[in-house]
């Protein structure tokens, strides 16, 4: 199935707002109010499908307006099912000057013998900053499925000015990469990934660096690293046995992060 997602947030006298939207099936976008009276715009894309089946193709275009401020946030687990080729997904994202847009969604189920390859490819504004993770899974562990899969990849490139600053590129493929080898998960069943990156001007990475790390020190089940960027950003990077604990604390970190000014 080919499935398309279109958000344009525009940004007028203060506020943020959809100024466009398209979907096709599977995809449905639902707005989940402006919390915290902040007029930023919140929207939670929905599917109708169980999963991401073998052929499915999506595309996401996601645009975010001058001033506008957009966070999207996922509805539940995404599950890839057994595929006899692959499926597909891209994501790209526009952002003009003074924008912010955060995209934490749940984690990534790969059923046995799924074969899925994403890319996500953001231009980014002056003045302006992004919040985007991944959760990747091991599978159904409770079936005896860990790390059945063909393959995985998520592809992220993040341009300022026509420039590459951030290139992010996620691959399991555990008939050509040992997962549980030393430098691999090890031990590990889910890996997390999220990405700051930000062109504003007055933001200190540093602080925001030692203010997460704060939280980290109250985590016990997972093992986690930042990697400062050598420009406003950094990356986090997770280890752990669970999704939902990966995923609630990316959730605090997002919240950190979404606050700035």
């Amino acid at each position: 199935m080919d499935s398309r997602l279109h958000i344009i947030a525009g940004y007028k006298e203060g506020k943020s707002y959809v100024k466009d939207l398209y979907v096709s099936p599977p995809f449905r976008v639902v707005s989940v109010g402006q919390r915290k009276k902040d007029h930023k715009l919140y929207q939670i894309v929905m599917s109708s499908s169980p999963g991401i089946l073998d052929g499915d193709r999506y595309q996401l275009d996601i645009a975010l307006e001058k001033g506008a401020a957009l966070q999207l946030q996922s509805q539940s687990y995404q599950r890839l099912f057994n595929m006899k080729d692959r499926a597909v997904q891209q994501l790209n994202i526009s952002m003009q000057d003074n924008t912010s847009f955060a995209y934490v969604p749940h984690p990534v189920v790969p059923h046995e013998d799924s074969n899925f390859k994403s890319k996500a490819e953001i231009n980014i504004g002056e003045n302006s900053q992004i919040i985007i993770s991944e959760i990747i899974t091991c599978g159904r562990k409770h079936y005896g499925e860990l790390f059945k899969l063909k393959s995985f990849q998520n592809l992220t490139e993040i341009y300022h000015k026509d420039k590459l600053v951030v290139k992010d590129n996620i691959l399991i493929q555990p008939d050509l990469i040992p997962i549980k080898s030393i430098g691999n998960l090890e031990e590990y069943t889910h890996q997390g990934t999220l990405i700051f990156y930000t062109t504003k001007k007055h933001v200190d990475k540093n602080a925001l660096i030692e203010t997460i790390y704060a939280h980290i020190e109250l985590q016990s089940e997972m093992e986690i690293g930042i990697s400062a960027m050598e420009d406003n950003g950094f990356i986090i990077r997770t280890l752990g046995h669970g999704g939902e604990v990966m995923y609630n604390f990316f959730l605090t970190v997002q919240e950190i992060l979404w606050e700035l000014e």
